[in-house]
């Protein structure tokens, strides 16, 4: 299926919880499509880093910043690393590019479902130069 060609919001939450990670989020079908990403989104081509999907976000969370407080799914400091529209090229089953125009993330790239690792695990990649 085709990607719907209107601009959306992307945020991508620095998240010092246990370990430091980004949580690269996508605003699809009402709600925010999740990808935490242990070592951050790759600023330069060909770069792969591991995606793990985790469970949506309400539209809301994408201008959260705060602590979580401890004992709580998810405890630690969440700020914005960066935020702005993309838009998507195409979002099939396995595969999503999009372009980011954000404050950092700025170009085309792709998310991939990394099947040999399990389901939930994608890699993301910037693709254009």
């Amino acid at each position: 299926m085709e990607g719907d060609r209107r601009e959306k919001i992307f945020v991508v939450h620095e998240h010092r919880a246990k370990r430091l990670h980004y949580d690269l989020r996508l605003e699809r079908d009402g709600v925010l499509k999740s990808w935490a990403v242990p070592k951050g989104i790759p600023l330069e081509k060909g770069v792969k880093r591991l995606a793990i999907q985790v469970e949506d976000h309400a539209l809301e969370y994408a201008g959260f910043e705060g602590a979580i407080p401890e004992g709580e799914y998810g405890a630690g400091t969440v700020s914005i690393w960066d935020s702005g529209e993309y838009e998507a090229i195409s979002w099939e089953g396995d595969k999503i590019e999009v372009i980011f125009n954000g404050k950092i993330l700025s170009g085309k790239y792709t998310l991939l479902r990394f099947r040999k690792a399990g389901g939930n695990q994608w890699l993301i990649l910037r693709t254009d130069n």
